[in-house]
């Protein structure tokens, strides 16, 4: 029963009309959430908690920071699932998906380490270290980038599909290898502050603010990714009738 769902809505998501629809349906609701998570989380962590005792106000960067990294990898994880389904299903959607997510993706990694080298530099007296977190996070940027390039190199759209998803799951081993990489090798970048499982070591009050980025990094995340995923499938099928309907339907709503 489970199995016949999901593959009645991968069908359904297959479908461009329906895609389309979703993905312009969504977005709005999404992009309205990353601004009220990220003006709640920006004032709180501006204006409401207290400087750090060691670092004063420069560690406020890491509002941003830390979200920008989990979604980096989270991001990469997420393009690594559509990949799968890519590959396993053809649905042509999901083919677009996933190759959207690779620039959003790319966008988070380049801001977590812009956002590091300048906490890095009063903190550790560098802009950068070939620290074992950092210099993985910059694989994870290439691959990234390899990933759009692969995409970029063949005329045929699905069949350049197809072959970066293959990289897209060779890469996926980059990712543990970021999460561990404070804890199997000694690095410059401190270990996980966060624990799932666990005391965390960070102050109750930091959390409220680190919460409402993370969420508002996320939503802006999939915001991004259909807003991104539905341009590239208007470019595709811009010759096809669906598209032409809806720019006649577009046409009618304006003239009336």
């Amino acid at each position: 029963m489970i199995f016949h769902r999901l593959k009645v809505g991968f069908h359904r998501l297959g479908s461009p009309p329906t895609f389309h629809k979703l993905c312009r349906v969504l977005s709005p609701w999404l992009w309205a959430g990353f601004l009220v998570c990220a003006a709640i989380g920006l004032y709180q962590a501006l204006y409401v908690v207290p400087p750090d005792y060691q670092q004063g106000d420069s560690y406020r960067i890491l509002f941003i920071h830390v979200p920008a990294a989990w979604q980096a990898m989270a991001g990469y994880v997420i393009m690594s699932i559509l990949a799968v389904i890519a590959l396993v299903w053809r649905i042509r959607t999901v083919e677009i998906m996933t190759m959207a997510a690779a620039p959003v993706g790319a966008a988070f990694t380049a801001l977590c380490l812009a956002t590091g080298s300048l906490w890095g530099k009063p903190m550790w007296g560098t802009w950068w270290a070939w620290d074992a977190r950092l210099t993985s996070m910059l694989v994870l940027l290439f691959i990234y980038l390899g990933i759009m390039g692969l995409y970029a190199a063949f005329e045929d759209r699905r069949k350049g599909a197809r072959v970066a998803c293959i990289l897209v799951l060779v890469g996926l081993v980059n990712i543990p290898l970021i999460h561990f990489s404070v804890e199997w090798w000694t690095t410059l970048h401190q270990g996980a502050t966060i624990r799932l499982l666990g005391e965390s070591r960070m102050h109750p009050s930091m959390m409220s603010p680190l919460i409402w980025m993370t969420v508002g990094v996320k939503l802006m995340f999939g915001a991004a990714l259909l807003d991104r995923a539905r341009n590239d499938l208007i470019d595709q099928d811009r010759r096809k009738n669906w598209i032409r309907q809806l720019i006649g339907e577009g046409a009618t709503g304006d003239n009336a």
